[in-house]
């Protein structure tokens, strides 16, 4: 139940933002099972759900963005897979937390500051592979979506390019995972008995976000995220 329940939410949240599906699954889960066991199957269930969002947003892709953010995020995915199949699961746990907090207070604040950047090759790097280490540990795109939301005008725009750079990601990662045991036929299962949740959730996301004010839900999205993490951080110590 709780994997339905964490599916409809998850995929929900990627049809209205197009981002924080990963966040949301596992912040759901990580009470109760360990990243090494959710990670692959948010990951294999993912997948189909950025090739619908990318082919939906086409019209939008700006490969000047997507390609070059992607080659850092799949450098840094090799430190990030081998830490979450070596790290201690009461760590990797409490890091997590930390990281949900971080990343949900800088969304947060730049939801109310709206304050616009110039484009840095500085900047793209530094983000590019802390995300990649981010991917590779958790799945976690936020890193990401912080700079992509920064160089795109708009919700689209948005949407289609950083679906492209994590079906790139998603594709390495999937093969990463195979090739290290991380994916395993149970894995595969799991993701196939939650299709129809994810279609679900995705397609009532991808329709909200015609008729809903999507930086409300945002908003409340962060807040929910930052308060999953000081939860997961306070309860693994």
């Amino acid at each position: 139940m709780w994997l339905v329940i964490a599916t409809l939410c998850a995929f929900f949240v990627k049809g209205l933002c197009g981002f924080a599906n990963t966040l949301v699954f596992t912040s759901i889960l990580a009470f109760t099972t360990d990243n090494i066991n959710i990670s692959p199957v948010e990951l294999v269930l993912g997948y189909p759900s950025n090739v619908i969002v990318a082919w939906k947003e086409r019209r939008h892709i700006d490969w000047k963005i997507c390609l070059p953010l992607s080659a850092l995020v799949i450098g840094g995915s090799l430190p990030g897979i081998l830490l979450l199949k070596n790290a201690d699961v009461r760590l990797v746990k409490i890091v997590f937390g930390f990281v949900v907090v971080a990343i949900g207070v800088e969304m947060l604040l730049r939801e109310y500051a709206k304050i616009t950047f110039k484009e840095s090759k500085a900047v793209l790097a530094l983000i590019g592979v802390l995300s990649g280490v981010l991917c590779g540990l958790y799945g976690i795109g936020a890193l990401l979506a912080a700079y992509v939301s920064r160089v795109t005008g708009n919700s689209s725009s948005f949407k289609a390019n950083i679906c492209i750079v994590f079906l790139i990601e998603n594709t390495f990662r999937i093969i990463a995972y195979g090739m290290t045991g991380i994916i395993t036929p149970e894995t595969l299962k799991n993701a196939v008995l939650l299709l129809p949740a994810m279609l679900f959730g995705l397609f009532l996301g991808m329709k909200s976000s015609a008729v809903l004010q999507e930086a409300t839900v945002k908003k409340v999205v962060i807040m929910a995220l930052i308060l999953s993490g000081v939860a997961l951080v306070i309860n693994n110590f």
